[in-house]
Order: structure tokens, then C-alpha cells, then sequence
């Protein structure tokens, strides 16, 4: 086999690199097709298997062309180092970093009402996918998360939201507190994850302009954070059980405003 010629071999060394700087890259048939219909997410390109064929294939080559994506074939061995993982069903989107909303944007959007989910340095992709995937079946307008020492929008949170980045917007901000400060004066009313809160998860009359505040796996609340709150809501445990996942407790106070909202 000859080797690539020099204009191929530097056209492959640059698209290396830029792979390599991608902040974000989408595993799977449902991340990627979701990201490609999304209008919160931006693509650079879309890599599939390379022979593969089908009815899935097909879709998402597809959405690809209707989005304006190129789409481009690639050995199994690359997919996996581009998504972290085998389990990438032979397709792989590298995102631009402009998958994340502006922060001023989402907020504008819950001008009339809408909660808003405020991950205060949350670290495994797995719970922030969770959390992402929650919010899109509440209904909530969106989710916050700081620009350091959080996670991000990576393969392990797309799969873990699994399709529900089309739907849900994911904001970046430079600081959870201050952020809170902010939204106070937009009409939000803060409501802070805490095990030794005062307020009943069950007890906590949630309003249409919510910002509820969830720690991260390893701290919780963060002094200043939980502070900022209107109130630290509790989730009661049996005994023997010292918390919930984040991403479940979060569930449970989420499905409790939305019931409440259906009950007004």
C-alpha cells in the first residue's frame, strides 16, 4: 500500500488535531441523530463505520445533510478513541463548543416561568446526563452548570441523557452563587439539595420560577452556594442509607413541582 501522499498526509494530521481539541464528542445512534435535530447543539462533522449500511445508517445521514453536517467513514479503532468507548454503535459527532446555549439566552426563556436545574460542580458525565434526561421529561426550561471543576457535554453525559440534549438547552456560568444572586432578581426562587435541610421535599410549595440547586457527588452544597438558596430542601432516608444518587434526588423534588404545577 502506498503511504498518503504529503497534501493527505497533512490534510489527516491537521483533521487529528482537531479532533483531539473537540470539547465534545456524541456516541451512539440516539445522541447523535438527537444532536443533529437539535437546534442547541452545532456539529462539525458525523463519523460512521466504516462498510456500514442500514436503515439506522440512513437515518442519521440523512439528518446529517438536512443539518449540513459532512458525514465521513472511519475505522472502529478511531471511533473509540473519539468516544471513549467501544460502545459507540459505529457512529461518533464531534461538537463544536457551541453545543452550549448562551447563559443570558436560557434565562431570557423563563422570563414568563420555568425552572431552571443548577449543577453546583457536578463531575461524573453520567449523573449530569441523568439530571439533562430528567429535565427533559419535566419539562424544565434548562440546565446550569459552572465552567470549572464540573462536567461536561462529552460522550458519557450524551449517552446518559440519551437524546435528551435535543431537547433540553445546557448553559455554562462562572460561578453557581453568583448566578443565584442574579436569577433572585429575574423572580426566581432558589431551592438548594440538602440532606440537613429544614424544608420536606413534600412539604415545599415549588413556584412556576424555580431554581432548584443540586451538589456535587463528593461535597454537596458548597458553603456560598447554599447560603444563596430561598430554602435547603431534604430528602427523608431509611436508616442504614446516608444518601441518594444526585441525579434521583433531583427526580424527586422535580416530579413533586410538576405535580404541584398540575394541581394549580
Amino acid at each position: 500500500m502506498r503511504p498518503p501522499s504529503g497534501g493527505r498526509l497533512r490534510k489527516a494530521m491537521k483533521q487529528d488535531r482537531q479532533e483531539q481539541e473537540d470539547p465534545a464528542a456524541l456516541a451512539g445512534f440516539n445522541a447523535v441523530l438527537g444532536a443533529l435535530e437539535s437546534p442547541f447543539r452545532r456539529l462539525e462533522r458525523v463519523l460512521i463505520l466504516k462498510g456500514r449500511r442500514g436503515e439506522r445508517f440512513h437515518e442519521i445521514r440523512q439528518a446529517a445533510r438536512r443539518a449540513g453536517v459532512p458525514v465521513l467513514e472511519a475505522d472502529g479503532e478511531r471511533l473509540a478513541r473519539l468516544a471513549g468507548s467501544a460502545r459507540h454503535q459505529g457512529v461518533v459527532a464531534l461538537a463544536s463548543s457551541a453545543a452550549y446555549t448562551p447563559l443570558e439566552d436560557l434565562i431570557a426563556s423563563c422570563r414568563e416561568g420555568g425552572w431552571l436545574i443548577l449543577l453546583d460542580q457536578v463531575e461524573d458525565p453520567r449523573n449530569l446526563g441523568a439530571v439533562i434526561r430528567t429535565a427533559a421529561a419535566v419539562g424544565a426550561r434548562g440546565v446550569v452548570i459552572p465552567e470549572h471543576r464540573s462536567a461536561g457535554l462529552g460522550p458519557g453525559a450524551s449517552r446518559s441523557a440519551a437524546g435528551a440534549l435535543a431537547i433540553v438547552p445546557v448553559a455554562r456560568c462562572r460561578n453557581i452563587a453568583d448566578l443565584l444572586g442574579d436569577l433572585k432578581e429575574e423572580g426566581f426562587w432558589a431551592a438548594g439539595l440538602d440532606q440537613a435541610g429544614e424544608a420536606a421535599w413534600d412539604r415545599v410549595d415549588y413556584p412556576e420560577k424555580l431554581a432548584l440547586v443540586v451538589g456535587g457527588e463528593a461535597r454537596g452544597l458548597r458553603p456560598r452556594v447554599r447560603k444563596a438558596c430561598d430554602t435547603l430542601v431534604s430528602i427523608p432516608l431509611s436508616a442504614g442509607v446516608e444518601s441518594l444518587n444526585l441525579s434521583v434526588a433531583a427526580a424527586v423534588i422535580l416530579y413533586e413541582a410538576l405535580r404541584q404545577s398540575r394541581c394549580r
